[in-house]
Order: C-alpha cells, then structure tokens, then sequence
C-alpha cells in the first residue's frame, strides 16, 4: 500500500527523485555513494572512472570526500577522473578555472594520481578543440565509460554546458554559453562582460553513457527548472529532461530545490492531504488563481473539478472555507506595521502595545532597506515609533571604479579650492589609475579603493535614512567582519559577526526587528546576514527577558516576493508612499542606472521594488481584496 500511495504521489515525475531535508545531508548522501562505489571497485582490483561537475552544487560532496579520505583513511589511487566542463578559452591558472576550483575543492587533498585527473583543456588554438574533443571521449571509452557521472543544473536547464538547443547524442565539443548562463557566472569573473563566451563540454550523448547518473541541485532557485526537467515535456529547450530517457538516473533534491514539484507544490493534485490553517490557505489562493475568480466566488464544483473534493467535504461548504481564508487575508493587511495604538489587535499581524515601539531594520547592503521595505521604514517613522537602521556590510564590491576616480577628483579640487595641501592624495590617486588600468577581473582593489567604495555607498545610505527621517545617531554601520574582505566571495561568517549583532541588540532593545529573508540574493549575503542575526536573537533570548518579546520580520528584497499564501504582514503604500520610496532608493546615486551586480533582471532597483510591490497588491485585489497602489510584505520568523 505505501509503495502504491508513492506511485500515486510522484506520478508527475518522470524521473527518479529523491529529496532531503537540506543540501547537507544530500551532499553526505551522495558522498556515501560515491565512497561505495570507490571501495566496490579497489576490492575487485578495478578503476572507479567519474565524472565530476563544478559550481557551488557539489562543493560539499567533496568536502565529505576529503574528510572521509584524511579521517577514513579512503584512497583514491584507483580513481580516473573526467571533468565536464571547461570555459574557453580559459587559463588553468586562473582563479575562474574550473582545473582551479577542482584542485582547490578536491584533488589538492587526496591521494589521487595527477595522471588520471582529466579537465578539458581551455588553452587550445581553436583549430585543435575538435580533435581534442575527440580524444577525451575516445579516453572514456577506453576505460569502459563512466562508472558515475555527477551533475549540477543550470537555470536554462543545461546539464554541463549543454544549453538549450543541444542535441540528445551530442558528444564532447566547443558550445556557445546562454546569455542566462553568463550572467549567472558575472559574480565570478567580475561583470558579465569577463565572462567566456564559449566552453568545452561533454555532450549529452556522452553523459547518458554513463552506468550511473546522479543530478543534484539545492535552494529555491533551481526549483522552477527542477520542476521543467522532472515533470515537463521532453525539450531541446531544457536539455536536463532528456535525462528522462535514462534508466539509470536519479534526481537528488533539497527541499528548497524540490518546492514546485506537484507533491509538494499541490498535493492536493495526488493525494489526499491532513489539512490546516496554510495549507487550506494556500490551496484556496491557488484555486482562486486556476479558476480567475475571486476567492468569494469560489463554488463546491470548482474544488470538485480542480483536485479539492476532499477539501470540500471535510471543511466545507466551499463558501464556509472561502469566507475563513478571506479573512485570514483581510487580517495581514495593515497600515500600522509597528502596531495600531489603543485598538484591538487579535486580528492585527503586530501589537497594539508599546504604542511607540523600538524599530531595528537590519540591511545586509546599504540600500536593501529603502529598496525593500521602504514605504514600511517611512511609515514607522511617520507614526512616531524610534526607528534604527544597521547597515550590516559595507557593500564596497558593487561600486564602479570609475566612480572612485571621480570622488577622489572631486576631492582634490575641494582641497584646492579651500588652499589645502592636495599631493598626497593626488599620488593616491595616481596610484588608482595604474591600478585600475591593468586590474583584472575579481582582482581584490588596493586597500585605498575599497576604502572609498564604501564611503561612497555609507553616505548614500545616511541620505537614504535621512530622507526617511532618522537622526544620524539612530544609522549604525556595522562593517561586519565577514564580508570585509575586498573580494566579491565572503569568508564564512565567525561568533564576531554574531557579537557585534548582539552588542548592537543589546544597546537598542528592539520590541520588533526587520531582517532580509530575501535569500535569492544571487551573492548569498542575504542568507548570511539573516543567519547572524537569528543566532545573535536565540543566543539573547536564553538570558534576556527583552529578547523574548521582541518579533523578527523577515522583507525580502529586489530578488524575489514572498507567495501571498505566506504573507503574514502586509503593508498598503498610497500613490504619495510610492514616490516618497522611489526618492529614498534614488539617494544610493551608485546603484542608479546601471549597478555593478544586477542580476539576471535588467530592471533599475527602483523599478524592480515598484513593480514588485504592484504585482502583490493586484494579487490581494485579484482575491477579491481592495485595490491598493502597492504593498510591501512581510513574514513573521519562528524562533
């Protein structure tokens, strides 16, 4: 019976799934399989032949690899190794190659033997690629083909580089890389424009051969190709659903990664579900989207025709449910974010009382608090409430080093202007022009620049924060140690980054705090300074009675919007609250036009955060709610 009610779960997926709670333990599961494996084959005195991907999805794989290797004592004499990919052209030097990020991430730390690692050759005379491409599937085959081959995916949906367009028996050879693909690596070579334009990789064709294939993917991110290459149609345009056609694959998934398959999306659609509060909300919101009609309007026959029956005869009539999660709606809109003074506030997303409460909003950049919950910050301040901003990072990556030269130019005529001794810093500033002449891509600025990058984005975020009304004494600037590194990949957060956010809690006292639970921040600094700040509150709560009652609120940011079934707070902003929002995000002059780190969104800041918070307000009115200009949302954090 379980295996049936399995079957009928999964049975919009076409290819072998399995998912883990998060990327962690999958890593250590795969691991495992890749350890039995090895060991398998050293006990029949045979070679484990592999094949290897790069980019972020694997990194902890060979993290447990290498542990299992220097505390487990496994060998890795008998592994041959085969590269997927590589860009082109490429110095295997460079800090962007993938023979780099292979030594530094594995091979540096085993017992391998340097003649059997195999990585596409990016240094080739063109004229040369074909024949060479010939030759590492020759190698392949040779040794009886590929015992297992490891993927990552891509958001086009390219296993390899194998982009959309790919044909199912294409063999190793030099491809052109998606736009998409591309700008996914920016972040890696410093801006889009450094980026290959071309790689080497093995083809489909050759992938398929091998006796094992495990495809792996982590975060949300991934979940909507996920959901294309699991259940959609077989496509050239996401070259990962002709893995569908193998026998002999699977898909191993994070829950983030596996959040649009139908089973967990709406499960509703294939089996029956132990409903509550959520998932009747969100299963409602999702009715009233399929049928376009307001929830109000939603009959016994529209959750009988759409996979709800069960629904409808535990909690129905449909009228009963449609009523109760309208409500629910109704109640999350609220123009009183710190709270609505000498009201009744059971229904209400935040307390009545204190009536002027202590503020903290937590920015990770020194402009995500203007860009995201702008109208909010504004609001806070209007109605009376003391109201602190901390910039948790300097955000000096994501300055143009043209803007340098102009500040430090803008410096020294003021200087002269006002008689002052300017030599020293025009012999700095001469040293940034021969600098930034020859600088490469990533490469870490002289100390002098970055100090002025993050001049540059701190007095943008004080206009910010002074448009929004905040004396200079309620703008912290944290500078947390993690990220002041000068380069665009961050140390890993220490207990310091944790302290210096408990000291700062400690000072101010918070009755409600608001993070960035954006974590589709293509940088990952979102999900970092999130993490800090949670760990600095649970390590406060365990000795502090004002940390029991203070209330995280999580914004997200120009990346990505909460789904309106998770909203638990949202925040109207009048035609006059849009303009005055836009203008506070126009104060960060840097960022304007065209940012250092835009993204896969070509949209300014400011028009990402409009239209953002547009779309939400027409989704509340598309639910048969009232039509507000825009609103900003909010979720509440479960300590």
């Amino acid at each position: 019976m379980a295996r049936l009610n399995l079957l009928e779960e999964t049975r919009f997926e076409k290819v072998p799934v399995t998912v883990y709670e998060n990327a962690h333990i999958a890593s250590l599961r795969v691991a495992a399989r890749i350890t039995n494996l090895i060991k398998r084959k050293q006990d029949r005195g045979e070679k484990a032949v592999l094949g290897l991907a790069t980019g972020a999805t694997p990194v902890q794989v060979y993290e447990e690899l290498v542990r299992r290797h220097k505390e487990e004592g496994l060998s890795f004499s008998n592994v041959i190794t085969f590269n997927l990919d590589e860009y082109y052209p490429m110095d295997p030097s460079s800090r962007q190659s993938y023979v780099t990020f292979m030594n530094e991430n594995l091979f540096d730390h085993i017992d391998i033997k340097r003649e059997n690692i195999h990585i596409p050759d990016g240094t080739l005379p063109k004229e040369e690629i074909a024949a060479y491409c010939i030759a590492y599937e020759n190698m392949i085959e040779a040794l009886g083909g590929l015992d297992l081959q490891i993927l990552g995916i891509g958001r086009t949906g390219h296993i390899g580089f194998n982009e959309p367009g790919s044909a199912p028996n294409s063999g190793t050879r030099l491809v052109t890389l998606d736009d998409l693909t591309r700008r996914d690596a920016s972040r890696d070579f410093g801006g889009k424009e450094n980026v290959p334009t071309k790689a080497i990789t093995m083809g489909i064709g050759t992938i398929f051969k091998a006796r094992e294939i495990i495809l792996m993917a982590w975060n949300r991110k991934k979940a909507s190709i996920i959901k294309k290459a699991v259940e959609g149609e077989i496509s050239g345009e996401v070259p990962a659903t002709y893995l569908q056609l193998s026998e002999n694959t699977e898909f191993v998934l994070d829950e983030d990664a596996a959040a649009e398959l139908t089973r967990f999306n709406t499960p509703w659609l294939v089996k029956d579900c132990t409903w509550n509060d959520d998932l009747i909300k969100k299963a409602v919101i999702w009715l009233s989207n399929e049928v376009n009609k307001p929830i109000l309007k939603l009959t016994d026959e529209d959750y009988n025709n759409h996979g709800m029956a069960q629904l409808a005869t535990e909690k129905g009539p449909a009228y009963n449910i449609n009523i109760h999660v309208f409500n629910q709606l109704q109640h999350t809109i609220t123009g009183w974010p710190g709270g609505k003074p000498n009201a009744d506030d059971s229904q209400r997303p935040e307390r009545a009382e204190p009536a002027q409460k202590r503020s903290l909003i937590f920015s990770p950049h020194p402009d995500d608090d203007v860009i995201s919950m702008g109208g909010t910050f504004l609001r806070l301040v209007d109605q009376g409430h003391d109201v602190h901003v901390a910039y948790q990072t300097s955000g000096n990556t994501a300055v143009w080093d043209t803007d340098v030269l102009r500040y430090v130019e803008f410096a020294i005529d003021f200087n002269k202007s006002i008689g002052e001794d300017s030599s020293k810093l025009e012999q700095i500033y001469d040293e940034m022009r021969e600098f930034i002449k020859t600088k490469q891509p990533n490469q870490i600025d002289l100390p002098e620049i970055r100090d002025v990058k993050g001049f540059i984005r701190k007095t943008e975020a004080i206009a910010g924060a002074r448009y929004a009304g905040l004396s200079d004494k309620k703008i912290h600037f944290m500078a947390l140690p993690f990220y002041e590194t000068g380069k665009t990949v961050k140390n890993p957060p220490t207990d310091r980054d944790v302290e210096l956010t408990m000291d700062l809690l400690q000072e101010i006292k918070p009755h409600q705090v608001f993070a960035a639970g954006d974590f589709a921040d293509p940088h990952g600094t979102h999900l970092v300074c999130f993490n800090i700040v949670v760990e600095a509150m649970n390590r406060l709560r365990e000795t502090e009675d004002w940390a029991q009652d203070t209330w995280l609120w999580m914004y997200r940011g120009a990346w990505h919007e909460f789904e309106t079934h998770e909203i638990q707070m949202a925040v109207p902003l009048s035609p006059q609250e849009v303009q005055r929002k836009r203008n506070a995000i126009f104060q960060h002059q840097s960022q304007k036009d065209r940012p250092v780190f835009p993204g896969d969104d070509e949209r300014e800041f400011w028009q990402r955060a409009e239209d953002r918070n547009r779309e939400t307000a027409r989704a509340y009115h598309k639910l048969g709610l009232a039509n507000y200009e825009a609103m900003e949302a909010f979720v509440k954090w479960k300590f």
